[in-house]
């Protein structure tokens, strides 16, 4: 069973934030874990001041993963439970994302895993990932 870390939804503002799904030629998505924390959840973080999305990605992914971005196009807004901030939302604009270079954890990111979609039943996941990534790329079991 999937499990997610959020407290209640507050009304207070979302973070906005930039995310990428990034799949490997296998179908494998890439998830990180940051430092200090047990959910997992797509790469990315917070926008700064006059900064857009995709210049958010490209920062995050070389301060984080040490990878470049090659392309990134534009799958929707979602928003969900913060997943480290209980009590939060997060508003994240989601890309599906081509990237060059090794992928190693640095900055704040603890750990690193591609896994299969359909086989992360027991890992702790993000709510962003759990109730929208996810959908997005699974086939509809109904």
């Amino acid at each position: 069973m999937r499990s997610s870390e959020a407290g209640p939804v507050a009304s207070s503002t979302p973070m906005r934030i930039a995310a990428a799904l990034i799949a490997d030629q296998n179908g494998r998505i890439l998830l990180v874990r940051k430092r200090h924390t047990r959910c997992f959840m797509q790469p990315g973080g917070k926008l700064e001041d006059g900064e857009t999305p995709t210049e958010c990605l490209a920062r995050e992914l070389v301060e984080e993963l040490g990878c470049t971005v090659v392309q990134a196009d534009f799958l929707g807004i979602f928003t969900a439970p913060a997943a480290n901030e209980p009590g939060r939302t997060v508003e994240a604009l989601l890309f599906s994302v081509r990237i060059t270079g090794d992928v190693q954890p640095t900055g704040e990111i603890e750990e690193v895993i591609w896994v299969e979609p359909s086989l992360t039943n027991d890992l702790t996941l993000a709510p962003l990932t759990s109730d929208c990534v996810l959908p997005l790329i699974l086939p509809n079991e109904s």
